[in-house]
């Protein structure tokens, strides 16, 4: 069995996926799957059509969403835990 992995995620199509659609921070708005997946499949209908269409859905069917939600909740969690640590050394 080879290794699919991809930068550390599941494969190159969960790696791209959050690269190019949740990277920015928009993922603290979007931790569950379903949610992730219907966010990009809007995206991509509104700016894709025919056979392109159908491509990137394809590619999207490859997508591990369940990862992509943890990760966003958990960097959100990393985050709320290091504002509140920064304002308690700040209060102390």
């Amino acid at each position: 069995m080879s290794d699919t992995k991809h930068n550390g995620w599941t494969n190159y199509a969960t790696w791209r996926v959050n690269l190019e659609f949740f990277d920015d921070g928009a993922g603290e708005y979007y931790q569950d799957a379903q949610t992730c997946r219907d966010y990009v499949e809007s995206v991509i209908e509104e700016q894709a059509q025919g056979i392109a269409l159908d491509y990137a859905l394809a590619f999207l069917s490859d997508v591990n969403w369940h990862e992509i939600a943890k990760h966003h909740e958990e960097e959100t969690e990393t985050e709320a835990l290091e504002t509140l640590l920064f304002k308690l050394k700040k209060e102390a």
